[in-house]
């Protein structure tokens, strides 16, 4: 039976992630930073395991790689993320909101994929998927602003295209993915796809990606987005 684990897996991507992969007999484990207000996530049926973690939190993520060390995981998937302030435009930039946002987006996908490392090693799939977002391509922006967003994104596929690189060796393919623009409470109700069909979409990505792969930039529909 494969596994994966995902973060931020209590709503939206993150929990839909859980629902399909759990529904299709996946070892699911899923954490977040609050299990037990995570009433969605406590009621998917299958074989899921909650832990709690903030990915922020270095330590803890170092705790809990130690605590699931003799797990083999098939798929890693960074999937918490903030989107910061809004708007985000010149004469209101929080930089102190920057900077958070940065550690979410940019800083933590990367201590968790260092700390478990070694489990998707163990793994037979070998894959560590990230969701980016196409506002982070350079080459597709031609709308400006969305400053804090937008650089925290084009800074995490930075990251983990490097990573791609340094983790070759161990035959690791290391994935990101645009989601999308989904109906989630990032998105907001006028997103046009909903979460069920763009998980559906980067689990069919995932699911064919090869070691050729590594280091390339998605569209949940299996398309490559420009950096």
């Amino acid at each position: 039976m494969p596994t994966t684990m995902i973060t931020g897996a209590n709503r939206g991507l993150g929990l839909e992630f859980t629902r399909q992969y759990a529904a299709d007999g996946w070892k699911v484990i899923a954490t977040c930073r609050d299990p037990r207000a995570a009433r969605d996530l406590a009621a998917v049926e299958g074989d899921v395991h909650v832990h709690a973690l903030d990915v922020t939190d270095h330590d803890a993520v170092d705790a809990l790689a130690r605590t699931l060390r003799r797990e083999a995981m098939d798929v890693l998937i960074n999937n918490a993320g903030i989107h910061g302030p809004r708007p985000s435009q010149l004469g209101g930039i929080d930089y102190d909101a920057w900077a958070k946002v940065f550690e979410i987006n940019a800083m933590a996908p990367l201590k968790v994929c260092e700390s478990f490392a070694d489990h998707v090693t163990a793994g037979e799939m070998k894959i560590m998927a990230t969701i980016s977002s196409r506002m982070g391509s350079i080459s597709d922006n031609n709308s400006g602003a969305s400053f804090i967003y937008r650089s925290s994104k084009a800074a995490l596929n930075a990251v983990m295209k490097s990573l791609s690189v340094d983790l070759k060796g161990r035959g690791i393919t290391v994935a990101v993915l645009h989601p999308g623009w989904v109906k989630t409470d990032m998105g907001g109700p006028s997103a046009l796809i909903g979460v069920t069909d763009s998980v559906t979409g980067m689990r069919k990505v995932i699911g064919g990606l090869k070691v050729s792969d590594s280091g390339k930039f998605f569209n949940f529909d299996g398309t490559e987005i420009p950096w």
